[in-house]
């Protein structure tokens, strides 16, 4: 159902309960174990005994302790096997590793998770002992929870239309979770999850199985990265096993292409899109395109370099993908040349060091519009990649790169925390921003005018754009960049 009407209610209730509950205030059910060499007949009657739909499943043989979780869904699979289900045991027909959450985690954590891996139950731990198992249906009861309602319709949409009728209520659902003070890092997951669930299921209706199964559909910059919020140009690609044709791809591709176009995600002026030749290649197709970003002479090569590295893998094989991340890896050592060429795109939007020291003054100049993107975001976004293509941090979010890379004391702590601050104030400040421009009627873009700020944020903006600006000068230090 739309937001409109009761769906605003829905989901102003999951955003109280996603701001203040933890995992162990939603129902938790008692676990219930089998041993991994229990047949199916036995494990059923069991099953049937207890009152229960799954069971955790307990395998400790030769390959280590692991925990797996059965369900009545898996009884679909032991039915297509060609041995009587007495002979079949539930280490054979088990989901491994079951996917567990701690008691004590954030209850949004729960829903991410499930969203990410396709799941409709979770382990929950307490300090690493199994505790219970939190359902989908019960965490669903408790949040009256609207974004997994739209991630059900879109995952069993049966036709282009009725997932685009999934999709039209992600941006009202990011408006109510912002007007009602959701963490802006937490919106951003969010709805990185529910897109994914889209595309992933728009390729499952437009392109036949054997090219999914041959095949890698990626998703790159802001939308790989899991910082995007609203609708932008589209970023996307497909990876082919080789000796798959591009040409066998075309209709599918094209077909992606258009339903997004008719989705609200305009086509990428760049041309970034699965539907496009240069971004529909099989893998020694892309392993040649990327020596050729990394050697050329193409000066587009980095920016296309730094789009791909933020892909992440939507449908389809996504060991292609880590090939070519590996493939990558390797043409990257010692290459410092390249790498301070890869970096100075931080400096490409800086433009003269006076303006932004007038704010919150708002005079002259100050009152103009910026583009808060190339201004503030993407100096932080590229610098962070840049740090992680030359240490190899494999994390994509930019903050989780900032963190690895203080982890490895690459930068400071205190560097990671400013600059993450920094980029969640200016995301929030543009997705303010996007909001009112919809409310006005007006497509969302990256302009910010600084007059229709108050005074909180037009201090908070010249305390960020300041740290970026320091970042800036880090950065240019650090791989030795000429002024």
């Amino acid at each position: 159902m739309p937001l409109a009407s009761g769906g605003g209610d829905h989901a102003r209730r999951e955003t109280l309960t996603l701001i203040t509950s933890r995992v162990g205030d939603a129902p938790v059910r008692k676990p219930f174990f089998l041993d991994a060499g229990t047949d199916i007949v036995s494990a059923c009657r069991q099953m049937a005994a207890a009152g229960v739909t799954d069971v955790l499943v307990q395998d400790g043989g030769a390959v280590g302790d692991r925990l797996g979780i059965f369900t009545t869904t898996n009884l679909r699979d032991v039915l297509l096997m060609d041995r009587p289900p007495e002979a079949i045991t539930l280490g054979e027909v088990a989901a491994f590793p079951a996917i567990t959450i701690e008691r004590g985690a954030e209850l949004f954590e729960a829903m991410i998770l499930m969203l990410r891996h396709g799941v409709h139950r979770l382990v929950v731990c307490d300090r690493g002992q199994v505790a219970g198992v939190l359902r989908q249906l019960d965490l669903m009861g408790f949040l009256a929870n609207h974004s997994h309602l739209i991630a059900l319709e879109a995952a069993e949409a049966g036709s282009v239309p009725a997932l685009k009728h999934a999709a039209d209520q992600i941006a009202p659902l990011v408006a109510v979770l912002h007007q009602d003070g959701v963490r802006i890092e937490v919106i951003a997951r969010l709805v990185g999850e529910l897109n994914r669930t889209v595309f992933r299921r728009l390729w499952e209706l437009v392109a036949p199985e054997s090219l999914r199964e041959n095949s890698c559909l990626i998703v790159m910059g802001s939308e790989g990265r899991g910082e995007q919020i609203m609708r932008t140009d589209q970023d996307n690609g497909l990876i082919l096993r080789d000796g798959v044709a591009p040409e066998a791809a075309a209709e599918a591709t094209a077909a992606f292409t258009a339903a997004l176009v008719d989705f609200g995600y305009p086509p990428c002026p760049g041309g970034i899109m699965a539907s496009r030749p240069d971004w529909c290649r099989p893998v020694a197709g892309f392993r040649r395109a990327i020596g050729q970003w990394v050697h050329g002479d193409d000066p587009e090569g980095p920016m296309k370099l730094a789009i791909f590295m933020d892909a992440l893998a939507v449908s389809g094989d996504a060991e292609l993908l880590a090939g070519l991340r590996a493939h990558l890896a390797r043409l990257m050592s010692d290459s410092d040349a390249y790498l301070a060429r890869f970096a100075a795109s931080v400096n490409s939007f800086s433009q003269d060091r006076s303006w932004w020291s007038r704010l919150p003054g708002m005079t002259g100049r100050g009152s103009a519009e910026i583009d808060i993107k190339k201004l503030g975001i993407f100096p932080i976004v590229q610098g962070a990649r840049a740090l992680a293509l030359k240490y190899r941090v494999s994390d994509l979010p930019t903050t989780a790169r900032l963190a690895a890379l203080a982890q490895a004391r690459r930068i400071t702590p205190a560097q990671a925390r400013d600059l993450s601050d920094a980029l969640h104030f200016l995301m929030g400040v543009k997705l303010d921003s996007n909001l009112r421009q919809i409310e006005d009627g007006r497509a969302p873009d990256n302009l910010i005018r600084l007059d229709a700020l108050g005074a909180l944020d037009r201090e908070g903006l010249k305390e960020a754009l300041a740290i970026v600006r320091g970042f800036r000068d880090w950065i240019t230090q650090h791989f030795r960049l000429q002024t």
